[in-house]
């Protein structure tokens, strides 16, 4: 055993059986230097190794504390608060990312809805009209912070709901993905503490891990979605800089938060100054009733920075997103111009002329309508054919089925075995780093149902009841 790995095994143990309270100051660097007889760079290892750990946490300039131990359930699965100051998680995504792209292969575990039922007519011919005007083509009126009529739309249905919005506070961005990236950037950077749910789109762990951030979870609540004590247990134990949170049909799991939880978060965040990146994509995917609020309704402070984009409800092609930027508009159009330069102008001008007519909405509406009957025949499937051992979590939003196997089976087994078989799926490592939380899968259910679709479902299920079987023998030898 490596010295640092002695070093930390004591105070882990000192910690464990209360030598050491939570919040209590760790002696120095140095004072541990004289203490332990350990050189700088061995306790400095151990600290940095307890850390990882989510054992102790730094303050700037203040040094080590003991962390809080904070315990939870996400969806009946005992979880913890944990700290990830090392994510490793590109490789993993780029991997499953290039395994599903080939046409052949049914998408089940794809992020978006199925294209049969987006790219609309009525915008398709829009863009043709367009294509053959050569203003439709000048970049000049469409770089950073992008087309001014098409902000002032977007700020137009950000009013709608209540929210105070001028076309300057919109920056439009290359997809949803690209306006949280450069949110992201904007307010934190190298060894800030981040906060993330424990279960979240991979792109936030991508963009952590890119940046070099300090991850700090905090696990689901069972009931809620949002566990709103292990929030504010968090915030009063690290010195959070940022949060990445999807609260309105959440991706994988397919919860909406409360309104009356996402207010006691912007009390939180405004006690505590802390920024949040709020990932929105799927704030259309709602069923019947009114439209979920973001978390931008109850910001007072402008900590808030709101993210969305078209390319889930008219196309993955029409790659255009905005981040409601407000005081931090300026800098988000420095970081676009060192990038992606300016999104696509014949398609901010095509969107202007459809968003500005009926047809956005009924196409809305008709996307719901699909999307909640799909869901629930994918979901009757999977009641009356999955063993009894699994559990399929439903919520009146979005296109997702987030499936519960039995603890002992891995999900990437699965995913592996489909992928041969022409079927993916997204496993639970894409969106949770925890060894204990790899037993779920995401299916995407916008498909209408056919017999090409009930094959594949027929064979995931044999799939999932094979890996039982297989694990149950395992076990009993």
């Amino acid at each position: 055993m490596y010295k640092s790995e002695q070093l930390a095994q004591q105070i882990r143990q000192q910690i464990e059986n209360g030598s050491w309270h939570a919040h209590d100051k760790l002696p120095s660097l140095r004072e541990q230097v004289q203490l332990s007889g350990f050189s700088l760079i061995t306790v400095m290892n151990a600290y940095q190794e307890l850390e990882a750990q989510g054992l102790v946490y730094a303050k700037e300039k203040s040094g080590y504390f003991v962390a809080e131990q904070i315990q939870s359930k996400l969806l009946d699965h005992a979880s913890i608060v944990s700290l990830n100051s090392k994510v490793e998680i590109n490789s993993l995504v780029f991997q499953y990312l290039k395994s599903t792209q080939s046409p052949s292969i049914l998408p089940l575990g794809s992020a978006f809805p199925d294209s049969q039922l987006l790219y609309t007519p009525k915008l398709l011919q829009i863009m043709g009209q367009h294509a053959r005007h050569r203003l439709s083509y000048d970049q000049v009126g469409s770089l950073p912070p992008g087309n001014f009529a098409l902000r002032q739309l977007i700020a137009q249905r950000y009013r709608m709901q209540g929210i105070p919005t001028d076309a300057d506070d919109i920056v439009i961005t290359s997809g949803c993905l690209d306006a949280l990236n450069l949110a992201l950037q904007t307010v934190a950077k190298a060894g800030d503490y981040i906060l993330l749910q424990q279960t979240i789109f991979y792109g936030a762990w991508q963009a952590a891990e890119r940046l070099g951030l300090k991850v700090i979870t905090i696990p689901e609540h069972p009931k809620y979605g949002f566990d709103l004590d292990a929030f504010t247990k968090v915030l009063k134990t690290y010195p959070i800089k940022v949060c990445w949170l999807m609260l309105n049909s959440h991706n994988p799991i397919g919860f909406t938060v409360s309104d009356e939880i996402k207010y006691e978060i912007a009390k939180l965040l405004h006690e505590y100054q802390i920024y949040l990146i709020e990932d929105d994509v799927y704030e259309e995917m709602y069923y019947g009733g009114k439209k979920p609020l973001p978390m931008k309704y109850f910001d007072q402070q402008n900590l808030v920075l709101h993210c969305s984009s078209f390319s889930k409800t008219l196309g993955a092609g029409f790659r255009v997103g905005w981040v409601y930027a407000g005081k931090f508009s300026n800098h988000i159009q420095h970081l676009q111009l060192m990038s992606t330069i300016s999104v696509n102008a014949l398609v901010q001008h095509a969107l202007v002329d459809f968003l500005s007519s009926h047809h956005y909405e009924k196409h809305l509406r008709s996307l719901r309508l699909m999307l909640e009957r799909c869901k629930k025949q994918f979901y009757q499937f999977f009641k009356q054919n999955l063993p009894a051992e699994c559990e399929v979590y439903y919520y009146p939003s979005g296109y997702f089925l987030w499936l519960k196997l039995p603890k002992n089976m891995n999900s990437m087994h699965i995913y592996e075995q489909l992928l041969q078989q022409n079927i993916s799926v997204a496993p639970s490592p894409l969106f949770n780093v925890l060894e204990l939380q790899q037993h779920f899968l995401r299916v995407n259910c916008s498909f209408e149902w056919s017999d090409q679709i009930e094959m594949a479902m027929n064979t995931l299920i044999a799939c999932i009841r094979q890996n039982h079987t297989s694990t149950l023998k395992t076990i009993n030898e």
